[in-house]
C-alpha cells in the first residue's frame, strides 16, 4: 500500500521507543492498532456499500435490457401475426373468388355442348305439387316406389 520496507518500520519503532519510553509504548501501539482497525473497517464498509450499489445498478440495467428484449420480441410477434392474418385474409378472398368462379362460370367460358337455351317449361316445373314431385334425396331415389294395390295370394 505505502511502499514502506522493513528498515523504515525499524527506524519508526526505535524513534517511538525513544520518544514515548518503554512504559507508554504498549499503550500507544494498542491505540494505533485500534485506529488502524477502525480505519480498515470503515474502508471495508464503504467498499462493500459501493459494490452493492454497483451490483444493484447492474441488475437494474440487466432487467431493463430484458424488458427491452421482451418488448422487441412482442412487437415482432405482433407484426408477424398481423402479416399472417393479412395473408390468411388474402387467401380467403382468393378462395372465395375461386369458389364463385367455379360455381357460376360465365356462359362464354362453357364448352358448346354445355351451353343450352333456357328451358321453356321451367315455370311449369315450379308449379308441380310436392306430392307428385320426383324424389331428390339419395335415400328416396334408392327406394322403389310402393304400389297402391295389394296383391293377395
Amino acid at each position: 500500500m505505502f511502499d514502506i520496507g522493513f528498515s523504515e518500520l525499524l527506524v519508526i519503532a526505535v524513534v517511538a521507543l525513544v520518544v514515548l519510553g518503554p512504559e507508554r509504548l504498549p499503550k500507544a501501539a494498542r491505540f494505533a492498532g485500534l485506529w488502524v482497525r477502525r480505519a480498515r473497517n470503515q474502508w471495508d464498509s464503504v467498499k462493500q456499500e459501493l459494490e452493492r450499489e454497483l451490483q444493484a445498478e447492474e441488475i437494474k440495467r440487466q432487467m431493463q435490457d430484458v424488458r427491452q428484449g421482451m418488448q422487441d420480441t412482442e412487437n415482432q410477434l405482433r407484426a408477424s401475426g398481423e402479416a399472417i392474418r393479412r395473408e390468411a385474409q388474402e387467401a380467403q378472398q382468393q378462395g372465395d373468388t375461386l369458389a364463385q368462379e367455379v360455381r357460376a362460370p360465365a356462359p362464354a367460358d362453357l364448352p358448346p355442348h354445355m351451353r343450352a337455351a333456357p328451358d321453356a317449361d321451367a315455370p311449369a316445373q315450379e308449379s308441380i305439387a310436392p306430392e307428385t314431385a320426383p324424389a331428390t334425396t339419395p335415400e328416396a331415389a334408392a327406394t322403389p316406389p310402393t304400389q297402391s294395390t295389394e296383391r293377395q295370394p
